[in-house]
């Protein structure tokens, strides 16, 4: 018997502006290839003011989930039908999955972060120093510290941004935080073990921007991390690598996260290094 044709693909995208820059769409996109999946992923702008349409939008077109990124990641739980446990405790959503006719919100920033980093040292009784306060600060915090994290510093340049983060992890988590003011360039302690750019800082199309940090204070025993996956190679990663820090780039947690929503929607485990490999063709690494 002839199979029917079928010339209708499921559709999934990234929310965010801007989001030019994003490169998620070829390695999930790469992905569905490889598993024979005729699904596609979409890049849409969508300004703060449409967040609430644009969500309606996905509803209203069958949409099979999407993604948020800057500055969605907080502002969509209001126009989410339900958020998971994890989502509700880092109040950030970065991930939706359509069930039925509801639209749920999850988080899958942070698992793909601690499992990058886990690529290099076991989290577990670090200190450590992060920078930013957003949806992927909040989503790195709690799983660093559901993962054993000794210690975090909040860095930050918005004093409340900042401090509510740090009530959050003292509230939900176990782990020790405490917040200072970023205000010029920062200086490292010592003792620090991991430290982790979870701002914008230096992403397309700023790629020429200075990490505020006073560079002399970063030792070649610290691990640096950039959340940014475009481009791989940031200020703040070449200065760490200069001093013989081992860096982590933000095309693990892309493809780590990436991962997770892929099965979330799919019910498909995708091969990674397929999705990697995507990503380092288009960057040319």
């Amino acid at each position: 018997m002839t199979k029917p044709l079928n010339f209708k693909q499921e559709l999934t995208c990234v929310f965010g502006q801007p989001v030019a820059e994003n490169p998620t769409q070829c390695m999930i996109e790469a992905a569905y290839k490889a598993c024979g999946l005729e699904w596609r992923y979409l890049t849409i702008e969508v300004a703060p003011e449409n967040l609430e349409s644009a969500v309606e939008g996905l509803r209203a077109m069958g949409f099979r989930g999407a993604n948020l990124t800057i500055p969605h990641k907080v502002e969509v739980i209001q126009y989410l039908d339900g958020i998971s446990d994890a989502a509700a405790m880092m109040g950030a959503v970065n991930c939706i999955v359509r069930q039925g006719d509801h639209l749920l919100g999850d988080n899958t920033d942070g698992k793909g972060f601690v499992q990058s980093l886990k690529e290099v040292t076991d989290p577990q009784g670090k200190k450590i120093v992060m920078f930013g306060a957003g949806g992927a600060a909040r989503a790195i915090g709690v799983e660093t510290a559901l993962a054993g994290a000794a210690e975090i510093m909040i860095v930050n340049r918005s004093a409340e941004r900042g401090e509510a983060l740090v009530r959050l992890l003292n509230e939900k988590t176990e782990v020790r935080t405490r917040f200072e003011l970023w205000d010029g360039n920062y200086t490292l302690a010592d003792d620090v073990d991991v430290v982790i750019n979870a701002t914008s800082i230096g992403l397309y199309p700023d790629v020429d921007a200075v990490f505020p940090l006073d560079f002399s204070s970063l030792k070649s025993n610290m691990i640096v991390s950039d959340v940014i996956p475009n481009p791989p190679e940031t200020h703040l990663l070449r200065e760490a690598a200069k001093i013989g820090c081992p860096t982590l780039d933000g095309l693990g947690m892309l493809v780590n996260q990436g991962v997770i929503g892929f099965q979330l929607w799919t019910g498909v485990d995708p091969d990674p290094k397929v999705m990697r490999a995507a990503l380092e063709e288009v960057f040319g690494v």
